[in-house]
């Protein structure tokens, strides 16, 4: 049972990279991402000269580089927050308090630490009855499922096995890990029946895990749709992590208007029937592959992020939802002692106002992306649009997905790709105006799967004449209450309800931070459509709204809980969803859709 109940979701490429390095030994669970297994390799010679570990490299050429790579890379990552943690359990008292004071204050081994106080142990005694007792972070890794790339040799396409999502589970699955990968991005049913291949993912005799899935999810359909494809396959899903479609950072991977309370809500009413129905085709699984069956169900966590800001809300997700932990992303972006961000971007971000946060089109995925006005990747971008040379030179190729130009596909940020798209779009001969339009569509893709990684080599130093110098960023709307950069100890204490670093004057609640959210991506998407939405757009759009009004019919029921004893904060959140009401009746209005006029409550 780990000793914190909020984790470190990945962020970007690199900027959670090395976190377990920084936290795993102090107790706290965080996610590297698996995606650039050149960074990792350029990574792993750094720390193995910094913590005293032998290197070879492992050239690209060599055989199935990526996965060799990326187990090489986890081993060591484990390894040194092994020695680090076990070296601070037998530490001086300071250091062994860095410890004692990030826990929670109602968490066990506090308040035995605290009870030794009260019995006048001296420090060392107290020592011996807790320190078997710390644990050491969860050190997960981060697939997402849909950079999958098919590889190429000289005798033509190769096996799934050696697509880069496949390799990186298998980089994972070699490891010595004892943890989680985490799939984002949607379900991947060819990764996922890749999965069989790896002993440590199924149970032991033991009923242990040494593997185990967790799957980043929106909606409990979705969760329990891949669990029970999992479960077929003998596979258990271990966590759900529900995080907000739109309220969070990176890709936004926005749902049909289902909000995140009334997600969370769906979770904690019907946990039981899917931990029981998956139950059931995992024994039938697992007995058809004469595999150990476990008598009752396996360990589930259900955990949530996106958007959350302060001490209230975080204990109202585990209180009033049952979840086992609470994910902080955006904001340790402003602690350099847990991430790996380099000082330009951190001011940035530090600085940073609603209105420098915005989502974008950048990514070349085609997925809006949390993006920062000021960041160096974009500016890089625009000089060479300007320059009259838009396009990356695409060194990692990651996203070499779009095939409309080859059949081996080219990433739609790469100069190969614009420099085709753009004359295809010339012989068009368009209207000017229609032309702009179409012409920004193209060359507003940027490089973020280098620029999310260039922070990494910026901080240790690495030569980086082929990434270049432009940084991308990707933190959620949250990021405009936080002002400054904090420590470590200064965002635990915030966490758990200690001095609170927040810039909260006029900040509403994160449900309605992500209603207000919503409302605006459904404007804009019909507000670009409106010229040629269809029948079907219409249909959908009626659909969004509707979940939207179901959303705050929910939370209209939800508040007077949450602010019982503010009877100011209660009056401005029922205020704030009758306004909310309004603007989506309005937004369904002004797109001629005929639809039972919403009802408007005092």
């Amino acid at each position: 049972m780990q000793n914190h109940n909020f984790h470190i979701p990945v962020m970007g490429i690199a900027y959670t990279i090395d976190t377990p390095l920084r936290v795993a030994h102090l107790g706290i669970d965080s996610v590297i991402s698996l995606l650039d297994d050149v960074l990792l390799e350029k990574l792993r010679k750094v720390f193995s000269a910094n913590y005293n570990h032998t290197f070879e490299a492992i050239k690209a050429n060599d055989t199935d580089s990526r996965a060799k790579r990326i187990t090489s890379y986890l081993n060591l990552i484990n390894k040194v927050s092994e020695d680090k943690f076990e070296q601070l359990k037998n530490a001086s008292q300071a250091e062994f308090m860095k410890y004692i004071d990030l826990l929670p204050k109602q968490s066990p081994v506090f308040k035995e630490f605290t009870q030794g106080l009260s019995l006048n142990l001296n420090f060392e005694s107290i020592r011996t009855r807790i320190k078997d007792k710390l644990t050491r972070g969860s050190i997960d890794v981060n697939i997402m499922t849909k950079i999958d790339k098919v590889h190429y040799n000289e005798e033509g396409q190769m096996p799934a096995e050696f697509n880069d999502a496949h390799a990186a589970l298998r980089g994972f699955a070699n490891s010595n890990l004892e943890s989680s990968v985490v799939f984002s991005a949607g379900m991947n049913p060819r990764l996922y029946s890749y999965i069989e291949n790896f002993r440590d993912f199924f149970p032991d005799k033991e009923m242990n895990l040494r593997k185990k899935i967790t799957l980043k999810v929106s909606d409990f359909r979705s969760a329990l749709i891949q669990g029970k494809f999992l479960a077929k396959k003998g596979i258990w899903v271990s966590e759900y992590r529900i995080e907000s479609g739109l309220n969070c950072g990176g890709h936004a991977f926005a749902t049909d208007g289902f909000l995140l309370g009334p997600v969370l809500a769906q979770f904690k009413e019907k946990r039981d029937e899917l931990v029981q129905s998956v139950h059931a085709i995992l024994s039938k699984a697992l007995k058809s592959k004469s595999m150990p069956i476990p008598e009752m169900p396996l360990p589930l966590r259900v955990t949530a992020q996106g958007g959350v800001g302060t001490n209230e809300e975080h204990n109202f997700l585990i209180k009033q939802y049952g979840v086992d932990s609470v994910g902080w992303g955006t904001p340790f972006l402003l602690v350099p002692e847990a991430v790996c961000i380099d000082n330009d971007t951190v001011n940035k971000l530090a600085k940073a106002k609603s209105e420098d946060l915005f989502l974008s089109n950048v990514s070349p995925l085609g997925v809006p992306f949390n993006n920062l006005r000021s960041n160096t990747k974009d500016i890089d971008k625009r000089e060479r649009i300007n320059n009259k040379t838009p396009g990356s030179a695409c060194p990692r190729k990651f996203v070499t997905l779009n095939k409309e130009f080859s059949e081996k596909g080219i990433c739609t940020a790469s100069r190969t790709f614009q420099k085709q798209k753009i004359e295809a779009l010339d012989a068009m001969q368009l209207p000017e105006d229609e032309y702009k339009i179409e012409y920004q569509r193209i060359v507003d893709k940027s490089c973020i799967c280098v620029g999310l990684g260039t922070t990494a080599l910026i901080q240790y130093d690495i030569p980086h004449a082929t990434e270049g110098v432009g940084v991308s960023v990707c933190p959620g709307p949250n990021m405009a209450f936080f002002n400054k950069t904090m420590s470590l100890q200064e965002m635990t204490d915030h966490i758990y309800g200690g001095k609170d670093v927040m810039d909260a004057a006029n900040r509403p609640h994160m449900f309605l931070n992500e209603l207000d959210i919503y409302i605006n991506y459904l404007s804009t998407e019909i507000e670009s459509h409106k010229t040629h939405a269809s029948e079907k757009d219409k249909t959908y759009y009626q659909h969004f709204a509707d979940n939207l009004q179901s959303g705050i019919s929910y939370y209209r029921s939800l508040f007077p809980e949450i602010h019982a004893s503010n009877p100011e904060k209660l009056k401005h959140a029922m205020n704030h969803l009758n306004k909310s009401e309004l603007a989506i009746n309005q937004i369904i209005t002004n797109m001629r859709i005929t639809s039972t006029p919403l009802t408007i409550t005092e």
